[in-house]
């Protein structure tokens, strides 16, 4: 009855009453929107774009899809609009130059555009019910890996996936969301999964990361902060995979293989770089503001780093640049320890 006084309030033209309707839903939304297109300041926009399309469009709601189910539609074909657009942004120089050149383009070449979503959007959507056909937990299908690998993915192949094996609506929601036909949603989904295995097989070996939270997740980390902040290539190398991988979104190349990661990082440290790291979280996984140390005290923010666990070992570590910080609430500096 009180959800009904609100519709009615809201299609009169409250305002207040529309925000009440929707608020319930934001955070999922935007997690949404950040799988569908890769790029927090992308979901932003797309969550507000939705917001005002479905504001705008609510006097024709008729309520024969719940409210939530019309909001996905909304925000689905938002972020659809959004990948069809002009070309995503390019890659862009960026000055790191602790190496003689780049390595060979990789996967990651193709998702330059690629961000992480900090943890903190991720509060209360792990309890979140999911559909019947749901097929990936919701850790999973939030990891930088997963999303990486939705890139790839054509707009509506992308959709459908996340619909279904995602978000677990059935094929006949998914076709009605999409104005499409049942067979149509099967027949990209089928594509959409192949496409999706392909991307993520080299990971389909490793074993799983600890549990989020638990002493043997805090192990790795304190493993890891204690190697980087002291420079110590043995530590640090002895954490890593032997396929362990280093990318830099917007920068197109990732350094593969622990032998070639262990010279990267190296060459960081031989050039007298210290660094101080503070932790964080981003896509589910364990994050750290990098702050650079400096000879007056004070220690610069350089980026965020965001590893990838598998068992007790680093596959992976993605570093973004500095602008990134304050999603995370990071400073962009602080006293050197």
């Amino acid at each position: 009855m009180v959800a009904a006084d609100l519709m009615a309030r809201a299609q009169a033209g409250d305002g207040q009453a529309f925000r009440e309707l929707t608020e319930p839903y934001l955070r999922e939304l935007q997690v949404h929107c950040y799988r569908m297109l890769g790029s927090f300041e992308d979901a932003e926009d797309a969550l507000q774009n939705t917001l005002l399309t479905a504001w705008q469009s609510l006097g024709g709601f008729e309520g024969r899809a719940s409210l939530r189910t019309w909001l996905y539609r909304i925000a689905t074909h938002r972020c659809l609009d959004e990948r069809r657009a002009a070309s995503r942004r390019p890659a862009k120089e960026w000055g790191v130059d602790v190496a003689d050149e780049w390595p060979e383009p990789s996967r990651l070449g193709e998702v330059v555009w690629l961000q992480p979503l900090p943890g903190a959007l991720l509060e209360g959507t792990a309890d979140l019910p999911l559909g019947p056909e749901a097929r990936y937990e919701q850790t999973e299908s939030i990891s930088l890996a997963f999303v990486t690998a939705l890139q790839i993915l054509p707009p509506r192949q992308l959709a459908v996936l996340i619909l279904r094996d995602v978000l677990g609506f059935r094929a006949s929601e998914v076709a009605g969301m999409l104005d499409s036909t049942l067979e149509s949603v099967n027949s990209a989904l089928k594509r959409a999964r192949a496409g999706l295995r392909r991307r993520l097989l080299p990971t389909a070996g490793h074993a799983p990361p600890p549990a989020v939270g638990s002493p043997a997740e805090d192990a790795i980390v304190a493993k890891f902060v204690q190697a980087w902040e002291s420079a110590d290539m043995g530590a640090l190398v002895a954490l890593l995979t032997d396929d362990v991988f280093v990318s830099m979104p917007p920068i197109p190349f990732e350094y593969k293989g622990r032998d070639v990661v262990a010279r990267f990082c190296g060459g960081i440290f031989d050039a007298g770089r210290r660094f101080d790291l503070v932790p964080s979280r981003a896509n589910g996984q364990p994050a750290f503001g990098a702050y650079l140390r400096a000879p007056n005290g004070v220690s610069h923010g350089v980026g965020l780093y965001v590893l990838t666990l598998t068992g007790d070992r680093i596959c992976a570590m993605t570093r973004f640049d500095n602008s990134v910080l304050p999603w995370f609430g990071l400073p962009r500096s602080l006293p050197s320890r």
